[in-house]
């Protein structure tokens, strides 16, 4: 798989990641299967996805254990991101970045990732009641005792208090550039696909114009921009899509013509290469295709969803691909 560099220190990874969150948390629960999930994990470093994203709230706890577990014998291979910063409560989250808590979570993440180093550390969520350069700054202390190999930053919702007039992720740029004073920003994840596009109208130039890694989160729009999903079938009841506002019955059925338009693209491609393209496939090849310096983190727990998000970093849309792509109607419905 072709290799991307993340941040001013060239942190190597495979070109497409794995979002390790379906294993354990979030969606649907009767398809968690733990064996299941430590053979995702090898497939995707065998196919050169080296690129590992967990949390210690997905679980909570429970994704970075199964990430150790299918770590114990392949570290080397890794690169292996977690995030600190939320807290699960019963029907909320929250922020938490006192300095001594980011110290003692990342000593718990070491433990259940058994591993010596992380290799980016990024802030799930700036916390209101501590300045966020206090944050960034124990964060910064752990780079220093050789914990933490580098550091990232969530980025919250597009639309996420938004002032007047603002770009979408004006105020999370306003964080990274207070951040970049107390210690270089290696990577920013922010949701970036076909349906989501807002990161390529300010943040996505911010990072690649100081050398910032991109990680696009949701990169096939929750399994939407796959095709397999039918408008209707319903989710099971802790799965976070049936509560989302995009994936109601109507909006779903509303937005198909953009599973349309990634269909014919792939069917294109499908008939040049005189084998099966998948819409996930022309999904994430538009991510890749968006700066050397993003890399899309699809979420999957079987091995063949991996295998082909793989297949991805080998496919080149035209620029008439990207075209009729970019000619796509917008998304219905809020994501924020």
């Amino acid at each position: 798989m072709e290799r991307r560099t993340i941040g001013a220190a060239a942190l190597e990874v495979g070109a497409v990641g794995l979002g390790c969150m379906p294993m354990s948390w979030a969606y649907s629960g009767s398809r968690q299967r733990g064996a299941e999930s430590l053979r995702t994990v090898h497939a995707a470093l065998d196919r050169g996805a080296t690129l590992l994203d967990t949390a210690d709230m997905y679980g909570p706890f429970t994704n970075e254990l199964l990430v150790g577990r299918a770590l114990k014998d392949r570290r080397a291979r890794a690169f292996v991101s977690t995030k600190v910063g939320l807290l699960v409560g019963e029907q909320h989250l929250v922020a938490n970045g006192r300095p001594s808590y980011v110290r003692r979570a990342c000593d718990a993440s070491l433990r259940r990732l058994q591993t010596d180093v992380i290799d980016l550390y990024q802030l799930h969520r700036e916390d209101p009641e501590v300045p966020v350069e206090e944050t960034w700054g124990a964060m910064a202390e752990l780079v220093t005792a050789g914990k933490v190999r580098a550091l990232g930053l969530c980025a919250v919702g597009a639309h996420f208090r938004r002032r007047p007039g603002a770009r979408p992720y004006d105020g999370t740029i306003r964080t990274l550039e207070r951040v970049q004073q107390v210690f270089p920003v290696s990577a920013v994840q922010a949701e970036l696909s076909v349906w989501s596009p807002e990161a390529l109208e300010a943040l996505l130039p911010w990072c690649g114009a100081r050398g910032v890694g991109f990680l696009a989160a949701m990169p096939l729009g929750n399994g939407f921009l796959t095709g397999t999903l039918t408008p209707g079938e319903g989710f099971e009841r802790h799965d976070m899509r049936a509560r989302h506002p995009r994936f109601t019955a109507e909006m779903m059925a509303a937005n198909q013509p953009i599973v349309v338009g990634l269909r014919r693209v792939a069917a294109r491609h499908s008939a040049a290469r005189g084998a099966n393209v998948t819409p996930a496939q022309v999904a994430l090849a538009w991510v890749l295709s968006c700066g050397p310096h993003v890399v899309p983190v699809p979420g999957a727990k079987r091995e063949c969803w991996v295998a082909e998000n793989a297949g991805a970093a080998g496919l080149r849309l035209t620029e008439g691909d990207l075209a009729e792509i970019a000619a796509l109607p917008p998304a219905l419905g809020s994501w924020d």
